[in-house]
């Protein structure tokens, strides 16, 4: 499985000042650390949620979003670098070239909800999608005798003297970038498709196959519903998984039987040696059943390994472990394991004090 990353954009920097618990935000825009990261959110929403394709479709949404940012900045430079204002104002719609102008730059940003987007942001995004369907409309009505300006010119030339690596897409790979996210999520029938409201899916239906919209605008509706369910539905249990505890539910079911079967065993050695009239220095082995049964327990009560988590390893898949990195994580781990151990020597200490000292009596 590969986590997609944003075209063009720069790797993003955790918070390692951080003093609580990521938000899902946070987990999406790449800023959190193992075990809350995007990675593990993904093996969480695949294998516990058996709905990673919502991640996947917010997943494909941001890189569409990308797409069109990357394409727009570099359409940007080459008109500014390459192109005189004055045979700008007679080659491109003026319409385009103003909203262009007024765009400013279009720095590379993680992709989030509406919601979450400043006043600066939103106004940015609206004017590229914006520029885009004029960009969209111009293509489809072409202006007659008039040479192709630099919005309106072939998708498959290079526009810019940039020397950004990076600069491959063109607009038919923003056009087939939303066909594909349409045809793979949306559509009644897809091969992996979502459920979303009615209403939603066939907004985004009509304005791409009917409209030919391709605008990052066209999924916003969508994108903000499928954030609002994973935050409401998956995220809270993914930071209890997670961030409370270290192990995953089938390591947590193997626990809970070989923790029952242990304390079978010290119940039914700690009986057979009263019965059989055995000295208390003898019945102190019932010590070790006892441990291991409440100890295998305690960790499946609290979804924590005490041991594993003060050497700083998480699950994320059976018998596979990564390093908490996350520094709050593995600071409230600590504490839980601490309080695990301590659970564990008390329930121990008194099994066993109650059947080492019972008086014995031979049968």
């Amino acid at each position: 499985m590969v986590v997609r990353t944003s075209l063009g954009a720069s790797m993003a920097q955790p918070d390692l000042s951080r003093n609580r618990l990521p938000t899902l935000f946070e987990v999406l825009s790449r800023t959190t650390l193992p075990p809350v990261d995007l990675f593990s959110f993904y093996i969480y929403m695949r294998d516990q949620q058996r709905s990673v394709d919502y991640l996947d479709f917010w997943l494909d949404v941001a890189q569409h979003m990308s797409l069109c940012r990357h394409y727009v900045r570099e359409l940007r430079r080459s008109v500014l670098v390459a192109t005189p204002d004055m045979e700008r104002g007679a080659t491109a719609s003026k319409r385009s070239s103003t909203i262009l102008d007024n765009m400013g730059d279009l720095e590379p940003r993680p992709a989030g909800p509406s919601m979450y987007a400043t006043e600066k942001e939103k106004n940015q995004d609206a004017q590229m999608s914006a520029f885009l369907r004029e960009e969209q409309s111009e293509r489809e009505s072409p202006h007659t005798g008039s040479r192709p300006s630099p919005m309106t010119a072939s998708p498959g030339r290079d526009l810019t003297d940039s020397n950004s690596p990076a600069h491959t897409v063109s607009r038919q790979d923003i056009r087939a970038s939303a066909e594909k996210i349409l045809y793979t999520f949306l559509l009644p029938g897809a091969e992996r498709e979502i459920i979303l409201p009615g209403s939603i899916t066939q907004d985004v239906i009509s304005a791409i196959e009917e409209h030919g919209r391709d605008d990052p605008e066209v999924f916003d509706t969508a994108k903000d519903y499928v954030f609002q369910a994973m935050e409401r539905d998956a995220f809270p249990g993914f930071l209890r998984m997670k961030a409370l505890g270290n192990l995953i539910p089938p390591t947590l079911v193997m626990r809970l039987i070989l923790g029952l079967l242990a304390m079978f065993g010290a119940f039914w050695t700690a009986f057979v040696l009263i019965f059989l009239n055995k000295s208390r220095a003898t019945r102190c082995w019932i010590i070790l059943p006892f441990t291991v049964g409440v100890y295998f327990l305690a960790s499946y009560q609290y979804s924590l390994d005490p041991i594993m988590a003060l050497l700083g390893f998480s699950e994320y898949t059976p018998f596979n472990f990564s390093r908490i990195r996350e520094p709050y994580v593995r600071t409230l781990l600590v504490k839980r394991a601490f309080i695990v151990l301590l659970v564990t020597a008390l329930a121990t200490a008194a099994l066993c004090v109650l059947f080492i000292f019972v008086p014995g009596k031979r049968l």
